[in-house]
């Protein structure tokens, strides 16, 4: 949720041609301050609102099976997701990969009001407005009744359509590195989506859907039995070539895709007919693709022209452009991560339902964004407790070992908490800070007020890194920093993400900007998830004061930034809305 209003604030342009320093006067430009908010049109153009389905006319539709919430593949218990080996691995089917993209961009539900309808998806989005696309470069697989090749997911229709065809044995040798069953997944935004709500300020929200679709696919994929890991040795162009957003002739007076990121997913193990399922072994999984093999991949038929998605845009947001470029990743790497090595006994399908809490089907598909809290409901300090414990990456172990969804990210994190807690029973309102990896505690401090206290949270489980800086009731100073929505204040508690910002930069390179949301947003779909397993609703907040949020706690400089708000607590839902089913319009095909 983002309430965000017209500006006569104008940028300066950029004074230096380093990259790092372009994405930091990106930011510094994009900030919303008490006096004035980011540019942006100031209106809803509604003669010109972006299609929120992307379509590629011309190339085939593979239309993947509807399936019951109680149709095989079965959902896990939520629980069970996050426990290591307690999910067995699925092969990939097409009732596999329909179940996947379902949990990971599809849509949860349609609403109407009058005459009005609009779809919902399992994956947030700022305003609903989804700038994120979806790719999957699929092998030949025995089992999956598909043409080898790259696929773009169209949500609505609930259907792959084939955008390329490509060589089997290419792909094949393009993914030889990688364990048993292994098929890349590709995200890509277009950033007019959101820039023809919010302006200049989009970039953010784009990379904050994101953090959200990384976080939802990796949930999904959990839900199988399968891992994920985010390839982010690969380079821009490299990912470009791969999901086709470079070919001009395709994208020809349309809104272009700014290629996001790619990912690896696999089986949790080698998923072999007599049962016996072997965690691919010894070795590494390499974290990137040879860009040599992705062109030669590329050279074969491609399908299908994008639609428009507005007739008119109006305005044209320069600074995106400059900030999209300047956080271009230009260099590939080749990082590699350690695979785990054992052996054991593990059913195949069909994957039975867990007796513990709902499953995580039903979680996943009942998430919402809140629009108004009830200013009463509070939740147990357990329970607040339970949801920061589950943010943690607990950078102590290897990636693969890190507690889902944490181990798809190949760096320790930026991301810490600054809470403003206002409901928590048997806490004290006030504020408080999660350091996420506790060997950033002194960068923090040394990044805020001198005089704050940093007293352990009473009653916070050891493991959790929870510090109480000052008690008081700060619901309306939460609200006043997030835009002044009562949301904020209203809550059980609410937070800001503070983020490592500017020495990230300097050290990483400007393409670490994306990134730092992207993180953000994974915390955010982290928290979205959590809240509903409570009983209660979250909802993000992009619109918030930059600076006055640091202010709070004595941020004078750019080496700690809040880049995304959240906020959990009791939600008041509009009756006046009607609830239709996600796929009530494709019921005939069923």
């Amino acid at each position: 949720m983002n309430t965000e209003q017209p500006s006569s604030a104008v940028p300066t342009e950029p004074v230096s041609t380093d990259p790092v320093d372009r994405v930091i006067n990106y930011h510094v430009c994009t900030k919303h301050h008490f006096h004035r908010y980011a540019r942006s049109l100031g209106f809803l153009d509604w003669a010109n609102q972006p299609n929120p389905f992307r379509r590629f006319e011309g190339a085939p539709l593979v239309r993947l099976p509807l399936l019951k919430n109680e149709d095989e593949p079965l959902s896990p218990s939520y629980d069970a997701i996050y426990q290591q080996g307690a999910v067995p691995a699925q092969p990939l089917t097409s009732r596999t990969l329909s179940r996947f993209f379902e949990l990971a961009l599809g849509l949860s539900a349609w609403k109407k009001a009058g005459e009005s309808e609009w779809a919902l998806r399992n994956n947030p989005s700022s305003g609903n407005l989804h700038p994120t696309e979806g790719y999957v470069l699929l092998p030949l697989v025995d089992g999956l009744d598909l043409t080898a090749g790259l696929y773009h997911y169209a949500p609505k229709d609930h259907g792959l359509e084939l955008r390329a065809d490509f060589p089997p044995g290419h792909i094949t040798r393009l993914l030889a590195a990688f364990p048993p069953g292994a098929f890349p997944f590709g995200l890509t935004s277009v950033h007019w989506r959101e820039a023809w709500k919010y302006g200049e300020r989009a970039f953010r929200y784009c990379n904050h859907d994101v953090g959200h679709a990384i976080g939802s696919a990796r949930l999904a994929a959990a839900t199988l039995g399968w891992n994920m890991a985010l390839l982010d040795g690969v380079d821009q162009n490299t990912a470009a070539m791969l999901l086709g957003t470079h070919r001009t002739d395709d994208f020809r007076d349309v809104e272009p895709e700014h290629p996001d990121c790619l990912a690896v997913i696999w089986p949790v193990g080698d998923v072999r007919g007599e049962g016996l399922r072997v965690r691919s072994g010894q070795g590494e999984i390499p974290l990137f693709l040879d860009p040599s093999a992705v062109k030669d991949l590329v050279a074969g038929p491609w399908h299908g022209k994008a639609n428009a998605l507005s007739r008119e845009h109006g305005v044209h947001w320069d600074i995106i452009d400059q900030a999209a470029e300047a956080s271009w990743k230009i260099q590939g790497e080749e990082p590699a991560i350690p695979l785990h090595g054992f052996l054991e006994q593990a059913p195949l399908h069909p994957l039975p339902l867990t007796p513990y809490g709902p499953s995580a089907g039903q979680i996943i598909r009942q998430r919402r964004s809140a629009v108004s809290f009830d200013a009463r409901t509070s939740i147990s300090a357990a329970t607040f407790f339970h949801m920061l414990q589950r943010v943690m990456p607990r950078v102590d172990q290897p990636q693969l070992d890190r507690p889902m969804p944490w181990d798809v990210l190949p760096w320790e994190p930026a991301i810490h908490l600054m809470l403003f807690v206002h409901r928590v029973e048997g806490m004290a309102p006030g504020l408080y800070v999660l350091v996420r990896d506790p060997k950033k505690l002194p960068l923090l401090q040394q990044s805020m007020n001198p005089e704050l206290e940093w007293t352990p949270a009473p009653g916070c489980p050891s493991d959790l890194p929870l510090y109480w800086l000052f008690q008081g009731d700060s619901q309306r100073l939460a609200a006043q920093v997030s835009c002044h929505q009562g949301i904020a204040g209203d809550s059980a508690f609410s937070l800001g993400m503070l983020a490592e910002f500017e020495g990230r930069l300097r050290q990483g390179g400007a393409w670490w900007y994306p990134r730092l949301f992207w993180e953000a947003g994974l915390v955010g779909q982290v928290l979205y998830l959590e809240a509903e397993a409570a009983g209660v609703r979250g909802t993000g907040i992009g619109c918030f004061f930059d600076d006055p949020v640091h202010e709070i706690v004595g941020i004078k400089d750019l080496s700690v930034q809040s880049l995304y708000h959240f906020t959990i607590g009791g939600p008041v839902d509009d009756e006046r809305l009607m609830t239709l089913p996600p796929y009530h319009h494709l019921a005939r095909r069923a």
